[in-house]
């Protein structure tokens, strides 16, 4: 099935440059995969995908040399890359592919542009458009996809027990699309006898490496409603093999009648709400990231979402299994599961091979300090508790208060409307102390080196505990964040150690 298209899809420089070197040296190129299926969903899209009926090296490389563009080649995979006036543009030879049952590594042969959307792994991702000057433009699509994408529709080229078994990464794809392509005005749904397969081949899931699961997972994390592929992911049951503590989450158990909140439904449900709220909060230009350039902190509007931040919201009740006790008196409790959470991150993150720096420590800290803001939601205010939560936060406060709104999950409107009214109160007074006391970034006026040198100790113990009393006085609001304030406070209690200044001679 071929149609001519006159939308302008192909307007840019480049496919008419693409078009004409690859008619110089013999070869026939079309467009294929995501950009084309983007053009016809309205969506921007900077990475175009070129496949040659031939090598696509050479086409790139003799492309890069008429732009005047640096070619990146990977021989490897047969592929080339180069970027043209703000675009990337990766070429491929078309290729036919068969697979061993025990690897996901395909054998691959040349092909042809047919064997290239053959092997393509759904018929929205398998159309193309030709870049012959005889029908440039023309839409190339045997499997009609353009018909499943304005159905919304995500189906096999080819039977989907084939396509699954050979490549099981493309059952979480399929997912991945289902969630990425839904929108408020169309839904894409995986159809069912796609959903039934991949059911039946969730075990080739053991075959896949962490890496290439995380890699979809985290695309389907910052989507504007990621719970649509975690509930697929349970529904078919690679939830098992993907996140298997996230799948004990799911089911109520009852005691006497009385049953605890589901919170599978509830994390996706958080999930949810927090990718919304750090839209409009990105939107608003309210949230910032701090990174270090040359061992100096920058500040940084955030333009993107914070896949961790996602991954903290999917995490932040983890631990409710382990946790969960039922007293006759209360119904059901979840005491710690805030602690135990926090210390099953690197575990998790082990698990999945993902980062276990920084980006794993930050997860933690939001899953162990999620309950806080609560607290202060629900009982009176002080600037002390304010101040402790600014110091354990850190400039991950801002985030941390997001996903606890997040957390408010109530079915009683009333609830929530008290809830969130007195949130706003927290806010404000977390700006409030912060520009009065500066805790944010807390560092302790006294440092190990100044007692040492004021009383002409070695180190011990007591340096530590005259910092603790040091830190926790500042606060507590005892007293002000300030050296000479400090610097007064610890003298007094060095003297009930035994310790006092040395005289200089």
């Amino acid at each position: 099935m071929s149609a001519t298209i006159t939308q302008g899809f192909l307007d840019h420089k480049i496919f008419s440059i693409v078009s004409e070197t690859a008619a110089e040296i013999g070869v026939r190129a079309f467009v294929i995969g995501g950009y084309v299926r983007d053009c016809f969903l309205g969506r921007p899209s900077k990475d175009i995908d070129i496949v040659v009926e031939g090598s696509g090296i050479e086409l790139a490389e003799a492309v890069g040399e008429k732009v005047r563009s640096n070619v990146s080649v990977f021989k490897n995979f047969g592929t080339a890359m180069l970027r043209y006036r703000g675009i990337e543009v990766e070429f491929v030879g078309a290729r036919k592919e068969s697979y061993r049952r025990d690897s996901r590594k395909p054998i691959v042969e040349d092909g042809t542009l047919e064997d290239d959307q053959l092997r393509r792994d759904f018929t929205i991702n398998a159309m193309a458009f030709s870049l012959q000057k005889e029908d440039f433009g023309a839409l190339v699509d045997p499997f009609g996809g353009i018909r499943d994408l304005a159905a919304g529709i995500i189906r096999t080229p080819l039977d989907p027990d084939t396509t699954y078994s050979d490549d099981p990464l493309r059952m979480v794809r399929a997912i991945r699309f289902a969630t990425k392509l839904s929108t408020q005005e169309q839904k894409f749904t995986i159809v069912p006898e796609s959903l039934e397969s991949i059911a039946r081949n969730k075990t080739r899931m053991e075959i896949l490496s962490k890496e290439r699961i995380v890699e979809e997972l985290n695309k389907m994390l910052v989507t504007s409603k990621p719970s649509i592929g975690f509930r697929l992911l349970e529904e078919t049951g690679l939830l098992d093999y993907v996140l298997p503590q996230l799948a004990r989450l799911k089911g109520v158990e009852t005691v006497d009648g009385k049953g605890h909140k589901e919170n599978f439904s509830h994390t996706l449900e958080v999930l949810d709400n927090v990718a919304v709220l750090e839209m409009e909060a990105i939107a608003g230009g309210s949230l910032k990231d701090y990174v270090y350039e040359d061992g100096v902190e920058i500040e940084k509007v955030r333009t993107e979402p914070n896949v961790w931040l996602r991954w903290a919201a999917l995490l932040h009740d983890i631990a409710k299994p382990a946790t969960k006790r039922y007293d006759p008196n209360v119904g059901w409790t979840f005491h710690g599961h805030e602690v135990v959470g926090s210390r099953w991150i690197p575990k998790i993150f082990q698990g999945l091979k993902m980062p276990l720096n920084e980006k794993m420590k930050y997860v933690q800290k939001l899953v162990s300090l999620h309950l806080r803001p609560i607290a202060l939601v629900t009982e009176e205010v002080t600037d002390s508790a304010v101040r402790r939560l600014l110091f354990d936060a850190g400039n991950d406060i801002d985030d941390l208060m997001l996903l606890c709104k997040a957390d408010i999950t109530s079915k009683n409107p009333r609830k929530v409307a008290r809830l969130h009214a007195n949130f706003e109160l927290v806010k404000t007074k977390l700006v409030e102390v912060e520009e009065k006391d500066a805790i944010r970034n807390f560092k302790n006026p006294i440092t190990g080196d100044y007692v040492m040198e004021l009383f002409a100790i070695e180190p011990s113990n007591v340096i530590g505990k005259l910092k603790e009393i040091v830190k926790n006085a500042i606060l507590d609001g005892d007293i002000e964040n300030t050296f000479e304030a400090a610097d007064a406070l610890m003298r007094e209690k060095a003297a009930e150690f035994g310790l006092f200044p040395v005289e200089r001679s």
